[in-house]
């Protein structure tokens, strides 16, 4: 088999690069090694519940989302702006003023800091909402933790509500991921809205692979070898390419393309998924715990949010576990140790329908953040994913439209050569 441009991954960044590539008129082959796109970006079918592998959340206000989704047509549910945050022994809702100004006065009286440390959290919002991001990727760069401390916020705010909140945006409960990148991501949430589409998260890689032609996808057909001129199957098929796009995690496109792709890192991730007979809090709120100790920081009723998430008459619970304790043996029971404690005697009558455990949530970025990694590596070989840009859904869309620039000046530098030499 002969093509213009093979694509080894259909995760996000794999998918706009074909879309990109085809609309321009090459020929492409995309190469999945599972049995369907997204990458990490997926979501299954169980019992009538729908559950993503992992908890995810779409920030509606990332450039590429807007550019490339059709926002209504996944027919989003919303999360309230802010969260409960449990403090106390209770839960307190803190809100975004500017969004839900009548929850002024519950914010204000929520045990996570004095009133005067609560305006220096409203100037830190503030600062990055008035900031575009490309002046937030020129500044010094630190850890997130650095960064909030530099704010003036003091350990309790911090393990209370920035520290959950942002280790289960950035799998980092140190708090040591570049400062940069947690910038860039509290922008998306001071200036957009999260939701969750109606079909899952898996519902937006695959409203892009509708784009392309049915021919150009080929699933469970993993890669054994990447080469100059093409790809060989773990099959032993060959097929022969000028091109050779690795759109893969980072730790598959250090595996191989070698020593051209460092390892980026892995940032591990759990979430245990409970059926429950109703919701243990409702509204479309994120819970925040950070006073229990338990290794879930960050919980969700995810029907609540979007209904079609469970089935009539029955709750979708959500415990979303960042980091290394992801990885802890008897995480199931720590979970629902900790969900008992949280919400009571409720939660005896909760069924376990699945844990996920992700060794390879995201890449690590610590500081300081190179945020445009080199795409093109020569011999006609590329790369691409979310370890070349910001470890998010915007950073792999973005990579895959880079890479299919680079893509599309080599193949116009190969062609003007051929010409040349006639």
């Amino acid at each position: 088999m002969k093509t213009d441009v093979v694509i080894v991954g259909a995760g996000l960044a794999g998918l706009v690069c074909a879309q990109d590539l085809t609309r321009a008129g090459v020929d492409c082959c995309l190469i999945e090694a599972s049995d369907g796109v997204g990458g990490r970006v997926r979501s299954d079918t169980l019992d009538g519940f729908i559950l993503d592998r992992g908890f995810q959340i779409l920030l509606s206000a990332y450039p590429q989302v807007q550019q490339r989704i059709d926002i209504e047509g996944l027919e989003l549910g919303y999360f309230e702006p802010g969260a409960m945050v449990r403090a106390n022994g209770r839960f307190h809702r803190v809100a975004d003023p500017l969004r839900r100004p009548s929850q002024i006065a519950q914010t204000l009286t929520a045990p996570i800091g004095s009133l005067g440390e609560k305006a220096r959290m409203a100037r830190l919002v503030l600062d990055v909402r008035m900031s575009s991001v490309r002046s937030i990727l020129r500044r010094p760069d630190g850890t997130t933790a650095e960064r909030l401390a530099g704010a003036g916020l003091t350990d309790r705010s911090i393990d209370l509500f920035w520290g959950p909140l942002f280790a289960g945006i950035q799998l980092d409960p140190e708090l040591e991921v570049s400062s940069r990148r947690f910038e860039t991501i509290l922008r998306m949430l001071a200036v957009g809205q999260t939701g969750l589409p109606r079909r899952g998260m898996g519902a937006i890689p695959a409203q892009i692979a509708a784009t392309l032609p049915e021919h150009l996808l080929r699933l469970c057909a993993p890669v054994a070898l990447v080469e100059q001129a093409g790809v060989v199957l773990d099959s032993g098929e060959r097929i022969a390419s000028r091109a050779v796009v690795v759109a893969t995690d980072g730790p598959t496109a250090h595996h191989l393309l070698g020593k051209r792709v460092g390892d980026p890192g892995s940032r591990a991730a759990a979430c245990c998924w409970f059926s429950a007979p109703e919701a243990p809090m409702p509204g479309p709120t994120l819970i925040l715990d950070g006073e229990s100790g338990g290794p879930a920081l960050n919980m969700v009723v995810m029907s609540e949010v979007s209904p079609s998430y469970a089935p009539p008459g029955r709750s979708l619970v959500a415990a979303a576990v960042p980091g290394p304790r992801a990885l802890e043996p008897g995480i199931t029971s720590a979970v629902s140790e900790q969900l008992a404690q949280c919400f009571g005697s409720m939660t005896g009558d909760w069924e376990l329908l699945r844990t996920d455990v992700i060794p390879h949530g995201q890449p690590a970025q610590l500081p300081a953040l190179n945020p445009r990694k080199r795409v093109a590596l020569g011999d006609g070989l590329f790369v691409c994913g979310d370890h070349r840009d910001t470890a998010s859904l915007q950073g792999a869309m973005f990579s895959g439209e880079r890479v299919a620039g680079a893509v599309l000046t080599h193949l116009h530098g190969q062609r003007s050569l051929r010409l040349s030499a006639a």
